[in-house]
C-alpha cells in the first residue's frame, strides 16, 4: 500500500503559535487555563491536558481570581479582558495575528457605521468562538450571516460593511457579497471586506490536486473545525472516496478493497503527529 502524508496540511501558523504559548508556560507553572479547547482537535487537546493544561468554559473563566489563563488564536472579546483586570488574571494571550488585525478592522468599521446608522455584518457560525470575539467589537450588535437566507436579517435601506469568519469558504463569501451588493437599495454603501485568512483557502489548489492523486483520502481532523468541515468538501469533491476521521479507531478496513494507495491529509488544526500516526496504522494493517 503506498500511503503518503499532504506535506501542505497541519496547524496553521496561528495554531503553532498557541500551542507555543502553551508549552511554555507548563515549563513554569503547574496552574494554566485555557479559555475553550486550545485547538479544535480532541486528541490534542488531550495531549495537552496531560501536560498540565485545564481547558475552562466562560462560567467557569467569570469565577476565576488570581491565576493565569490562556486565550486561543480564535481571540475573545473585550469583555474578557475587563474581567481578567478587575479579578487579577493573568492573561496569556495567543490570539492569532490574523484575527486580532481582523478584531480591530470590525472595531473601526463599527464606530463609522454607528455615525452612519448603518450596520456590521460577518459572515461566519453563530456561536464559534471566533465570532464572539469579532462581535464583541461591535457591542454584540453585528449581523451574524450564517447562510444566503441569513440576509433578509440585513436592512437593505441602510449602509453596510460586510466581514468574514476567517476560515470559512470564499466562493460562499462571495456569493453572499454579491448578493447583498445586488440586493441594496440605490445609492446605499455596501463596503465588502474580504477577510477569510489565505493560511486556509491557499490550501485549496494544492488539496485539489493531492485529493485526485490516490485512492482513497483520509481527512483527519476534529469534528469541531470549521476548515476542516471546509477542506474536507474540497476533497470530496474531488475523490468520492474521501473519508472523514478524527482518530484510527474511525478507520473501516471495508474503505480499502481494491485500493493500492492512501493520501492522508488535514486541517489548519490537525497535528502532524496525529496524521503520522494514521500512516502508521494503514502501514501496520495493511503491509
Amino acid at each position: 500500500m503506498i500511503v503518503e502524508i499532504d506535506k501542505n496540511s497541519g496547524f496553521c501558523f496561528g495554531v503553532i503559535n498557541a500551542i507555543k504559548a502553551a508549552e511554555t508556560e507548563l515549563e513554569i507553572t503547574d496552574n494554566l487555563y485555557c479559555l475553550g479547547d486550545i485547538v479544535h482537535n480532541g486528541e490534542e487537546v488531550r495531549r495537552l491536558e496531560k501536560l498540565g493544561l485545564k481547558s475552562i468554559s466562560k462560567d467557569k473563566f467569570h469565577t476565576l481570581k488570581n491565576c493565569k489563563v490562556l486565550i486561543r488564536a480564535h481571540g475573545e472579546p473585550p469583555e474578557t479582558y475587563k474581567y481578567a483586570k478587575e479579578n487579577n488574571i493573568e492573561l496569556v494571550d495567543a490570539t492569532c495575528p490574523v484575527v486580532l488585525t481582523l478584531q480591530e478592522k470590525v472595531k473601526h468599521s463599527y464606530k463609522t457605521q454607528v455615525k452612519e446608522k448603518g450596520q456590521v455584518v460577518i459572515f461566519g457560525k453563530k456561536g464559534h468562538a471566533e465570532i464572539v470575539g469579532l462581535n464583541g467589537q461591535t457591542n454584540h450588535n453585528a449581523i451574524i450571516v450564517e447562510k444566503i437566507e441569513d440576509i433578509n436579517k440585513i436592512n437593505l435601506n441602510r449602509p453596510v460593511s460586510l466581514f468574514a469568519q476567517t476560515t470559512k469558504r470564499i466562493e460562499d463569501f462571495n456569493e453572499i457579497a454579491d448578493l447583498i451588493s445586488t440586493k441594496i437599495k440605490p445609492n446605499i454603501t455596501v463596503k465588502i471586506k474580504d477577510s477569510i485568512c489565505r493560511q486556509v483557502s491557499n490550501r485549496v489548489p494544492n488539496l485539489k490536486v493531492f485529493a485526485k492523486k490516490f485512492d482513497i483520502i483520509l481527512f483527519v481532523a476534529g469534528k469541531k473545525s470549521s476548515n476542516g468541515q471546509y477542506l474536507y468538501t474540497i476533497c470530496r469533491e474531488e475523490n468520492s472516496n474521501a473519508h472523514f476521521i478524527s482518530d484510527t479507531d474511525e478507520i473501516q478496513n471495508n474503505w480499502f478493497e481494491n485500493a493500492k494507495s492512501v493520501g492522508i491529509c488535514g486541517a489548519t488544526s490537525t497535528p502532524n503527529w496525529l496524521m503520522e500516526k494514521v500512516a502508521s496504522w494503514i502501514n501496520k494493517n495493511f503491509e
